[in-house]
């Protein structure tokens, strides 16, 4: 996974026109610079130029998470290899407490069904962004990144609208 996330400058470089392919890779990236513990707290909502919103379970994780911003926007641009992200909201989602205690839970869906619907979420132009990636390993690890956060935002976007 290490070499995904070298990659994706090279990635921004390449497809720097596409908003889709920058989205999908700083939401992939705001994990990785969030770590497991903020990040399961969190989500990336969307990606406006350079502001970056995300989900944030309640008030006190917002009140935590913007103490931290500055540290976060340096650990996301690191991985990024440039200044992609220079502010960072964040916004109250209580959709995301549902998320979260679902997946503490454990996942209703196979490994593979998931999978499956991962793949199915990334579009042509993550698909080209992808073949950029030489190697087969690191390429399927991009699109099921890229594809797990479009999955994310969808079931975000349904419960907020109330399906």
């Amino acid at each position: 996974m290490e070499d995904l996330f070298r990659l994706l400058p090279k990635l921004l470089e390449n497809f720097e026109d596409s908003d889709e392919v920058r989205e999908a890779v700083v939401f992939a990236s705001w994990k990785k610079a969030a770590g497991r513990s903020l990040a399961s707290h969190t989500i990336p909502l969307e990606l406006t130029g350079k502001r970056l919103l995300i989900g944030v379970r309640d008030i006190t994780w917002k009140r935590h998470l913007e103490s931290l911003a500055g540290q976060m926007i340096f650990k996301l641009n690191s991985i990024l290899g440039r200044a992609e992200v220079t502010f960072i909201e964040f916004q109250i989602d209580e959709s995301l407490a549902a998320i979260n205690s679902s997946q503490i839970d454990g996942p209703t869906t196979s490994t593979i069904e998931y999978e499956k619907i991962a793949f199915d979420e990334v579009s042509d132009s993550l698909d080209l962004a992808a073949k950029s990636i030489a190697d087969e390993n690191l390429r399927r690890a991009f699109l099921l990144a890229a594809g797990s956060c479009l999955v994310r935002k969808k079931n975000m976007n349904g419960m907020q609208n109330g399906k």
